[in-house]
């Protein structure tokens, strides 16, 4: 157990670190991002310290994914700027979309006239 909890925080480490540097920010800049300390920042990268659903919460929504996702493996040869570009958009959107959906249900169940005039 505790050789597979070893991996996983070195799986987030580098996901973080890929992540972070891709976007081109500095452990500095994620901190602040983020609200945490550099320290932190840095403990994370370095697989020294493990994370609170609160701290991951703050980088995945740092970087537009769901948390699960930083426990994904990435190829860091696969991942590029231009990838990133366009993933960060593809979030952003879906971010809008959810948002307009969410809001016309509000619509829709809150009011007595039909929703789709």
């Amino acid at each position: 157990m505790a050789n597979s909890m070893a991996r996983v925080k070195e799986l987030l480490a580098l996901n973080l670190k890929t992540l972070r540097k891709k976007s081109g920010l500095s452990q500095e800049k994620l901190a602040e991002i983020t609200d945490l300390s550099t320290q932190s920042i840095s403990d994370i990268e370095g697989s020294r310290t493990w994370v609170s659903d609160k701290t991951l919460e703050r980088l995945a929504n740092a970087f537009n994914v769901d948390i699960y996702q930083l426990f994904i493996p990435l190829e860091e040869n696969n991942v590029n700027n231009q990838d990133m570009i366009f993933y960060n958009r593809l979030m952003k959107l879906r971010a809008v979309m959810k948002e307009d959906l969410d809001k016309r249900l509000d619509q829709f169940y809150l009011s007595e006239k039909p929703f789709f005039q």
